[in-house]
């Protein structure tokens, strides 16, 4: 046991065998992006107190641009903090200042860009989607199956193919909550999303359709 403990610290010592540090999280160490976007009326009907979001008569909101590995995604890779002039440069960019922020430091830090280029990515992917006139502001609710969903998507957005979009649902798989876009670690197309995101889409979304909540 003290010859193997021995050996071990020599591999350790030469660099042939990595340390726990460098296992870890680490800023541009991912496979793709998750671009999700949050159906709005579907948030607020959970949390209507969250003033500042639910106040507005939102649709899909950003919730976030998501580093991710083809089974699951570092978070929180580093301790900087949002600098207040990319708060103000990309103002409206999230719902909330809250969800701007809490979503740099689990996310935008593993991106391995700097604060100005993961918002100005986050932002140009953002407008690139083009959502589907019926889903701007619903007055009254729709109701879908996901593959109809995902052909509404794909209609409206040539570059983006069903493969690469994801649900999940809420209240057991009735309504919808987001839809999560799956694009290329350089942000320059859309990637089939991974076998381990398809199946917590099926763990989500149980039922034959779900309901888009209408926007008030």
């Amino acid at each position: 046991m003290k010859a193997r403990l021995i050996g071990v610290l020599a591999l350790l010592l030469t660099g042939l065998l990595p340390v726990a540090a460098q296992a870890g999280d680490v800023p541009g160490r991912f496979d793709f992006y998750v671009l999700t976007l949050s159906w709005s009326p579907d948030y607020c009907a959970a949390r209507p107190q969250d003033a500042e979001q639910c106040g507005r008569s939102y649709g899909f909101v950003l919730h976030g641009l998501w580093p991710q590995y083809q089974r699951g995604y570092p978070a929180d890779c580093s301790s900087e903090l949002l600098q207040p002039q990319i708060e103000r440069q990309f103002a409206g960019l999230y719902p909330s200042r809250k969800l701007f922020r809490h979503e740099w430091q689990k996310h935008g830090s593993c991106s391995g860009l700097s604060q100005q280029q993961f918002h100005q990515l986050a932002a140009s992917l953002k407008a690139k989607v083009r959502i589907p006139a019926a889903y701007l502001a619903p007055a009254q609710p729709l109701r879908r199956s996901l593959p109809q969903l995902k052909a509404d998507l794909s209609a409206a957005n040539p570059w983006l193919p069903a493969s690469a979009i994801s649900v999940a649902c809420s209240g057991s798989g009735r309504f919808l909550q987001e839809v999560r876009l799956c694009i290329n670690k350089q942000g320059s197309a859309a990637v089939a999303c991974s076998e381990q995101m398809q199946r917590a889409e099926a763990r989500s979304c149980r039922q034959p359709d779900v309901l888009v909540r209408s926007v008030r």
